[in-house]
């Protein structure tokens, strides 16, 4: 392998390591008596996601207003 085609899968190397830093994100359980224990998890654009759906609303926002509904969210 020469110089540049090492380089190459170098950079490349950690570009995909970078990005998937990005992917991570934290989960908590939350639970109310009308429903049934969920994940609440907070996606890389700060926004709030329940079975793995973008709510379009920020994380700490989305739990607040769980909370404030009467529901119990914690890690």
């Amino acid at each position: 392998m020469n110089r540049r085609s090492l380089l190459i899968v170098l950079a490349v190397s950690i570009f995909v390591y970078s990005c998937k830093e990005d992917d991570t994100k934290s989960c908590t359980m939350c639970s109310s008596p009308e429903t049934m224990d969920f994940e609440v998890c907070e996606e890389a654009n700060g926004n709030a996601s329940v079975n793995g759906q973008d709510t379009g609303t920020n994380f700490e926002a989305y739990i607040s207003g769980l909370e404030a509904a009467g529901a119990n969210c914690g890690n």
